[in-house]
Formats: structure tokens, C-alpha cells, sequence
């Protein structure tokens, strides 16, 4: 063998790396849930659960006490509120999932890590995939709401809720990544992560109009506003979801497809090239550090 083909000990090739682990990755993707629901009396149910008291607390507080809500005595109010804010709840609670386990991944399979040798990317991978699972029922229960509401989508608008969710799958992949490899040598990574996730939850128009952005900004600060993939996915969402189910009259950002999309998927792929990058410098010393 020549030295050309020697690699330094602990490194693999990276996420290419998953395409020759796809029987562990199915395998690390079961044992997180069966780790996740053991003991638990409702199981998955729970992917139902949680997300419907967040929806139900959030429409009730935003949706008819602040009057986001349209309604006869409030007319300038969101036709079907509700579905609004149950299509952005869904892709920000997979994105806010896949994120914050990804992130504590690798210390959370320190033992593993430390005993055998196995693509390390397949731990933050296999959270994302998990968190795909949840995202699944969530969905289910969503078009159900669109299909009562009215729900009546043409081909782009479905290619569009494919195209939200790629986008915030590729960023969340890319951010867990990044910030999991740095929590094995910064604990305090978690803790910037659950801040994050915090700040995306309100950063995104998933519980208020995009249109109120602007008025308060102005064009050069919605712009940048604008150009967050998280939000380029849940404005996706909502046109795939929740503006089939009005009349047609509301708007829509401008430039949707022809500026933002690309924008958003550009900005997801250099994120995920970022996170693959620091990852493979740092993941030599997983095993010593944990």
C-alpha cells in the first residue's frame, strides 16, 4: 500500500461515507426511538401530542386574543388561522427536533464512540432522521386540517412543501453537525443551541404574517430577514398548505420562487458543507475528548 492511500486514524470520507452505512444508519434511527419511548405508555402518540397543545395555546393566545384570526369583527385578520399556524408549527418543530438532538449526539453516544470505530456523521444524521419521523404524523394531521379547510393544491405548491422541507432538512443536518462536533469540546454549544431554537421560533412567520416584517423593517432589513432559510421553508409551507385552503386573494412574498427558493437552498447547502467541514477537522479527537 502506498502512503497516498493511508488516512489519518479516525477519519472517514465524511457524509459520502453513509451511503456504504445505510444498514447502520437504520439501525441507529431504531434504537433512538425505541431508547426514546421506552417506558412511555403513549409511544408515538406523544408526535400528536405535543405539537397539539403548542398549536391549541398559540392559536388561542395569538389567534383570538390578539386577534391574528380573521373574523366578522376583525376582517383584516388571516383567512384560516389556524392552518397558518399549524404549517409553520410542524416544519419548526422538526427543524427545532433535529437540531437539538443532532447537536448532543456525539456525546450522548460517547460510550459508542470510544469502543468501536463507525462514520461519526451518522450519529447527527440518525437525529435528523428521527426527528423526519415524528415530523411524518404531524404532517398526516395537518393535511387533514387543509383537506376540512378547503384544500385544493396544484402540482407547484406541492412541489413547494417538498422544497421547505428539503431546505430546512439540509440546514438543520448541517447545523447539527457543526455545533455537535463542537459540543464534545464546548458544553456550552447546548446551551447556544437551545437559544437558537428559541429565537427561530419567532424569527420565521409561523405565527404572524410575513407582510407585518416588512411594514416594521422596511425593504433592506427584510431582505435580510427574508433571506433565512428557515423562513424561505415556512413560507413554502404555507403556500403549499394554507393558500390553497383561502380564496386566493392573500399574498404572498414577491419573488418567492424565483429568488428565495434558490437563496434558501444555496445558503442550506453552504451551511451543510460548513458543518461537514468543521465536523471532519475536529472528529480525530472525539474519541480522546469524550
Amino acid at each position: 500500500m502506498s502512503t497516498s492511500e493511508l488516512t489519518t486514524p479516525g477519519l472517514g470520507g465524511g457524509l459520502r461515507d453513509l451511503k456504504q452505512s445505510s444498514f447502520l444508519l437504520k439501525l441507529l434511527v431504531r434504537k433512538e426511538l425505541k431508547v426514546r419511548y421506552r417506558g412511555s405508555v403513549l409511544g408515538l402518540l406523544w408526535s400528536y401530542v405535543k405539537p397539539g397543545v403548542q398549536f391549541i395555546v398559540f392559536y388561542v393566545a395569538l389567534g383570538i386574543f390578539l386577534g391574528l384570526e380573521r373574523s366578522p369583527k376583525n376582517p383584516d385578520g388571516l383567512a384560516n388561522y389556524a392552518v397558518y399556524l399549524f404549517s409553520g408549527i410542524v416544519l419548526i418543530n422538526f427543524f427545532s427536533e433535529a437540531l437539538g438532538n443532532a447537536a448532543r449526539s456525539i456525546v450522548m453516544n460517547g460510550n459508542l464512540i470510544k469502543k468501536i470505530y463507525l462514520p461519526r456523521e451518522l450519529f447527527p444524521v440518525a437525529s435528523v432522521w428521527v426527528s423526519a419521523v415524528h415530523f411524518f404524523p404531524q404532517l398526516v394531521v395537518l393535511v387533514g386540517g387543509c383537506v376540512l379547510a378547503g384544500w385544493h393544491p396544484n402540482p407547484l405548491q406541492l412541489l413547494a412543501a417538498v422544497a421547505g422541507f428539503v431546505i430546512v432538512a439540509l440546514l438543520a443536518t448541517g447545523l447539527g453537525l457543526l455545533f455537535g462536533s463542537a459540543n464534545v469540546y464546548f458544553r456550552d454549544s447546548e446551551n447556544l443551541v437551545d437559544m437558537l431554537l428559541m429565537i427561530a421560533t419567532w424569527a420565521s412567520p409561523v405565527m404572524y404574517a410575513w407582510s407585518m416584517v416588512e411594514q416594521k423593517l422596511g425593504t433592506a432589513a427584510f431582505a435580510v430577514y427574508q433571506a433565512n432559510p428557515i423562513t424561505i421553508g415556512v413560507e413554502l409551507f404555507h403556500y403549499a398548505f394554507w393558500f390553497p385552503t383561502t380564496d386566493g386573494s392573500a399574498a404572498m412574498p414577491p419573488n418567492l420562487f424565483s429568488l428565495w427558493l434558490p437563496v434558501g437552498l444555496v445558503v442550506a447547502v453552504v451551511i451543510l458543507l460548513l458543518g461537514q467541514y468543521t465536523f471532519r477537522r475536529l472528529e480525530g479527537r472525539f474519541a480522546q475528548e469524550l
